[in-house]
């Protein structure tokens, strides 16, 4: 599949390869052998690995997949929250990465929908087979997925209005005067590690609502809800890392240190959709308990000083 793809001012200058792996999430030996193969062009001709790339230049990738042929996979876990001829909400563990990319051509969440729901193959983009939205590998919870066309457009258009409302349980490092508040700081591309996200002058505008639920004082951790306006990637672990209160077990953005029953990965449970449904029968919401790995770490940290576990 063929991307056209803008360099952000970030990488202005950077080679190829290394615009190619940041931009395309894979690793700097696949971006090569993609140029290497002829996949990579500015202007219509080819690049080459060690080619400059100026900010708001336009390339063309087609990334190369170690197997093109991708596979409906019946062993990949998930479970339906929701469901009926236009919307399939589902409910994904952790640990289940969304959709396949370069050296993963299976195992993933997408596989395992086509194989249950193979109608869903022809809608959206290759390899996204109708799904609406992402959440990480790492986190748990709700996303949404179309079964028709009709369907698909009219969640993305109401994704992009910020019409659907996307409400998380996150445990972060630190305790909170505030009861409540709003994080409105731009994201993108972190200079020092282009891999990564962070909050930079020149990001894309994203605006993270929370609200304290509970907190430990001995072990100096809080229980937040949050709801997202915008749905920039790594959104919520980025802006709880700005504000100095990271996510509990985040390996990328936080800290490691050892917790009581701590999961092992990172703490954030996509809790809860609301969305109009496509038929225009209504506002639709669809809510998934916390799953056991995460319940247990609360239990270890037994009754809050302030507030409550929802």
């Amino acid at each position: 599949m063929i991307r056209r793809l803008t360099t952000p001012e970030d990488l202005d200058g950077v080679r190829a390869d290394r615009v190619i792996a940041v931009l395309c999430d894979v690793s700097r030996s696949v971006a090569r052998a993609t140029i290497e193969a002829g996949r990579a062009t500015r202007s219509g001709r080819p690049l080459a690995p060690s080619d400059r790339i100026a900010a708001d230049e336009v390339i063309e990738v087609d990334v190369l997949v170690e197997d093109e042929t991708v596979v409906p996979d019946e062993m990949v876990e998930f479970s339906v929250a929701f469901e009926d001829g236009d919307v399939v909400v589902v409910d994904k563990p952790a640990g289940v990465v969304v959709h396949p990319g370069a050296g993963r051509p299976s195992g993933t969440l997408a596989n395992g929908l086509v194989a249950r729901y193979p109608e869903i193959a022809e809608i959206g983009p290759e390899y996204r087979w109708g799904i609406v939205h992402r959440i990480d590998r790492d986190t748990s919870g709700l996303l949404i997925i179309a079964k028709n066309a009709a369907a698909f457009e009219h969640l993305q258009a109401a994704l992009k209005n910020r019409d659907v409302t996307r409400s998380y349980l996150a445990l972060v490092t630190g305790r909170f005067d505030n009861a409540s508040g709003t994080i409105d700081a731009p994201i993108g591309r972190d200079p020092a590690h282009p891999t990564r996200m962070a909050v930079v002058e020149n990001g894309r505008p994203a605006r993270t609502h929370y609200r304290r639920l509970a907190d430990w004082a001995d072990h100096d951790v809080t229980l937040l809800g949050v709801k997202l306006e915008t749905g920039r990637t790594h959104q919520i672990r980025v802006h709880m890392r700005a504000i100095d209160h990271p996510i509990v077990g985040d390996p990328v953005y936080g800290s490691r240190a050892e917790m009581p029953g701590d999961p092992g990965r990172t703490w954030l449970h996509a809790r809860s959709l609301t969305f109009e449904h496509p038929s225009g029968g209504g506002p639709v919401t669809v809510e998934s308990p916390l799953p056991p790995d995460l319940t247990s770490l609360l239990e270890r940290l037994d009754a809050p000083d302030r507030g409550a576990i929802p």
